[in-house]
């Protein structure tokens, strides 16, 4: 991957932590604070489809516990009954 250079300023205390946690890890400070702006793009990126764009059918109301808990042992049982390499 190629990079390109860019100054930032930073608060001195911030900097002294990451100083310090690249010595506990064992890496440079700038693969630090690469990996802090990678976070940070990734946290402001707007995504072309929404993250949830199926629609599911449902009752409309928030499932309680024991449903939700036999709608995925039912999920197991077929994907289980479907899979004759494994043993139910």
């Amino acid at each position: 991957m190629s990079m390109k250079r860019t100054n930032v300023y930073a608060d001195p205390e911030d900097l002294a932590i990451i100083k310090e946690a690249a010595k506990r890890r064992g890496v440079s400070e700038a693969e630090i604070i690469r990996q802090g702006i990678h976070l940070a793009a990734m946290a402001n990126r707007v995504w072309d489809e929404p993250l949830f764009s199926r629609t599911f059918e449902g009752p409309g109301r928030t499932p309680s516990r024991s449903e939700v808990r036999d709608a995925v042992a039912d999920a197991v049982r077929r994907e289980t009954d479907q899979d004759p390499g494994t043993a139910a």
